[in-house]
């Protein structure tokens, strides 16, 4: 993705070595005094190739920087992801000769639920996903290190309006389909041809209005005593339903 002007922290070992083999603009590398040899020379030896500036630092330093994540002895200062557009969304699809497959998230909060997700895209092959701008997290430093690097390779797209983006969508002759208790087993779901899944918030679920705009509801059967899943773990799901329902055996 590229960067804008405003920074952020990159931090974790395969977060930063994705991020050192992007494109992304990057503007200093802090490696833990101490650092154990693998590590150390991976990131050494990218940063170099990029004629970074290297500091050695003491770990309480990179824990002030990550504001006490788990950033394994190496924190980069990276210039914020800038987001993407919904054409562009379209051109990663034609980029690959495939139909266009995104992921829309309804209010997500957890940054840890979207960059799953952005590791679950990125392994099924999602061209784009698309958030709001309100009410909703961002990419943050703990999304680029819980996406383990998946952030540089899809591409999201943060919008006003979720229910104009949806109308958009199927003006494109985008099939939009929701997730919702009542829906049909997502076990059925064909995701061949244009299409974009939404996935709910954590406790609310997709808000009515955007309801009341898709083509076909998907839902989990469960038997359990737990009703509901991790967004996250059913977004995971329901990505490699579409996933193999586009590639199968």
């Amino acid at each position: 993705m590229k960067p804008t002007e405003s920074t952020e922290f990159v931090y974790g070992h395969h977060a930063s070595v994705e991020s050192l083999r992007s494109t992304q603009e990057i503007n200093k590398v802090w490696l833990q005094t101490g650092l154990q040899d693998k590590i150390r020379n991976e990131i050494t030896q990218l940063a170099k190739k990029k004629k970074l500036v290297i500091q050695q630092a003491p770990k309480s330093k990179l824990d002030e920087l990550t504001d006490g994540g788990n950033h394994q002895g190496v924190v980069l200062s990276v210039a914020a992801f800038e987001y993407a557009s919904i054409d562009d969304l379209f051109d990663q699809a034609d980029k690959k000769g495939e139909a266009p497959f995104f992921v829309i998230l309804d209010g997500i909060e957890d940054p840890h639920n979207l960059g799953s997700i952005l590791r679950t895209a990125d392994a099924a092959g999602v061209h784009g996903i698309i958030i709001p701008k309100r009410r909703a997290v961002q990419l943050t430093a703990t999304v680029a290190k819980t996406s383990t690097g998946a952030i540089e390779h899809v591409p999201v797209a943060r919008v006003t309006n979720l229910v104009n983006v949806v109308e958009e969508l199927k003006k494109r002759n985008v099939w939009v389909f929701g997730t919702d208790m009542a829906g049909d087993d997502y076990r059925r779901w064909d995701a061949n041809g244009a299409v974009a899944l939404i996935i709910g918030n954590e406790g609310r679920g997709i808000s009515p209005l955007l309801k009341k705009k898709v083509d076909g509801m998907v839902t989990i059967p469960m038997v359990g005593h737990v009703q509901s899943l991790n967004a996250s773990v059913a977004a995971s799901l329901l990505i490699y339903q579409g996933y193999n329902s586009r590639n199968p055996l």
